[in-house]
């Protein structure tokens, strides 16, 4: 037999051997015992010679599988990844061959937008066990990828991974993008019902207990909030570790978290080993069941249907919506955790609007056959893509780090009555540099003079304004470069639109 043909078949004899081999235990209450290995059977017995007479169980037996079974068709057949920049004259294909497992499709996406790269087009297909995947990929700029850096550390994630090759790479952004070590922070992880304020409270909660704030995202969805909030201790800048001070740290924060009349209740926990954040909090909001509201100030709706493919044995989901960045991890991170499976899909957002069409069975082999299955499935989507939709004005904050400059800054938010939508907060060496999506505190448009008010005591060159509804049509873009804000008739609609749903004269999305 030559060699392509023994590794052929290497996991059928693994397999074999895995339940061939069992382990035979007969348990009684002696404490003496002497082991027998029968080689005829290839089991274990352990044989109770002090109380022979005693009554003894029937062997137990279950198979044996190596632990490196799982990965062995990846180790046999290594992902292949390929930065194509000759076949496309706008962009790069990114290509990916591998043998398939439940989430490659995902792993993939979730490198590509930690990277701060779009895609535009994207064709899948992974039946027959095989992954192959072709990405039409850009920078935000608009521009192929020629950074070597670059490069390599995307065909290093996503390819035959060795240790201790892994480096830092820095996006166009100017973020910094690498392995982190576990060891580094603490991981809390908060969700409860929203309200004003509340961010510079858990904030100030954290400073108090003498927690450095080094990195948080929060998000805000029908009325519910979910952070993940990443801090280390103020003196050793190091992990905390006492239990009895995270004991303190959850309880004083489950105390902030409470609220009147909250039938969801509040939760804070501790999370365990380096997550992905913000897949975090679309698990930590689809646990919550966020979706089963519809947001009530849902301007621009996706538009998703479920089709049954018979002849081929899919489900056809089909998204149509406002283009935006992350869309795609946002739409396959959910069916990914709600247990679905890709086998084929096609991606088209070269455009304002997205198209994409998923080609998908349940982990145990069927389609979704319900039509409460299908509405889930669709709610689920449809609250996957609001979740990142942030209401109001952007605020962008870039000084030198400190303890406590969270809990400063969002005091200052709250006490000029603007309320946090959505944040993402990070530190990059000494500096810290931050991202707030700001409302007043009934959830409407902010006043512009309290934005300067408020710029004016933390500084105009540390808090820069962007994205800002001008009134008379035009848009102001405030400190620095962005996209477009709300026009003047999305305003008049938005205030239109809560005003009628409180007086019942428009309904609700749903």
């Amino acid at each position: 037999m030559n060699l392509p043909m023994l590794l052929n078949e290497m996991p059928c004899v693994v397999m074999f051997i895995g339940i061939y081999f069992s382990i035979s235990v007969h348990r009684s209450t002696a404490q003496h015992s002497r082991p027998l290995w029968d080689s005829h059977h290839g089991q274990l017995q352990i044989d109770y010679e002090d109380h022979p007479d005693e009554p003894t169980m029937e062997p137990i037996c279950w198979p044996y599988f190596d632990p490196e079974y799982e990965t062995l068709s990846q180790r046999i057949n290594p992902p292949r990844v390929v930065i194509d920049n000759r076949s496309c004259e706008k962009c790069s294909l990114v290509k990916v061959d591998s043998a398939n497992k439940h989430g490659s499709l995902l792993e993939v996406v979730q490198v590509l937008t930690d990277l701060d790269l779009v895609i535009t087009k994207a064709y899948i297909s992974s039946d027959g066990g095989w992954f192959m995947d072709v990405f039409h990929v850009t920078d935000q700029l608009g521009n192929k990828l020629t950074d070597e850096r670059l490069i390599e550390y995307i065909q290093q994630t996503l390819g035959a991974k060795r240790i201790g090759e892994t480096h830092e790479v820095k996006t166009c952004l100017g973020r910094t993008v690498g392995v982190q070590s576990i060891a580094e922070h603490t991981a809390i992880e908060l969700i409860a019902t929203d309200r004003p304020g509340l961010l510079s409270e858990i904030s100030a909660v954290l400073t108090g207990l003498g927690c450095n704030v080094v990195a948080a995202e929060v998000w805000t969805h029908n009325s519910r909030v979910a952070c993940v909030v990443y801090v280390t201790d103020k003196t050793i800048r190091g992990p905390i570790e006492d239990s009895q001070r995270l004991n303190l740290i959850k309880e004083q924060l489950g105390n902030v978290l409470k609220a009147k009349e909250d039938v969801k209740g509040a939760r804070t926990d501790f999370s365990i080993g380096l997550t992905h954040t913000e897949r975090r909090l679309h698990q930590m909001m689809f646990a919550d069941r966020d979706y089963e509201r519809s947001s009530p100030y849902c301007m621009d709706k996706p538009k998703i249907s479920i089709e049954n493919c018979v002849e081929k044995g899919y489900s056809v989901v089909s998204i149509r919506s406002k283009d935006r960045p992350k869309l795609l991890f946002d739409t396959v991170c959910t069916l990914t955790d709600m247990q679905y499976v890709v086998f084929h899909a096609t991606i088209d957002s070269d455009g304002p609007n997205a198209i994409q069409e998923y080609y998908i069975r349940h982990m145990d082999g069927c389609t979704l056959d319900t039509e409460g299955e299908k509405r889930r499935v669709i709610k689920c989507l449809e609250a996957a893509i609001e979740r990142r939709v942030s209401q109001g004005i952007r605020l962008e904050l870039c000084t030198s780090d400190r303890v406590g400059l969270l809990s400063d800054i969002t005091r200052i938010f709250r006490e000029n009555g603007l309320s946090v939508t959505r944040a993402d907060v990070n530190t990059q060496g000494d500096k810290a540099v931050n991202a707030f999506f700001v409302t007043d505190a009934s959830g409407g448009p902010v006043d512009m003079k309290t934005v300067e008010a408020v710029r004016n005591e933390i500084g105009r060159q540390i808090l820069q304004v962007k994205d800002v509804p001008r009134l008379g049509g035009s848009t102001y873009v405030g400190d620095g470069p962005g996209k477009l804000g709300f026009s003047f008739g999305n305003l008049l609609r938005l205030q239109w639109e809560r005003f009628s749903s409180n007086l019942g004269l428009v309904k609700p999305c749903s």
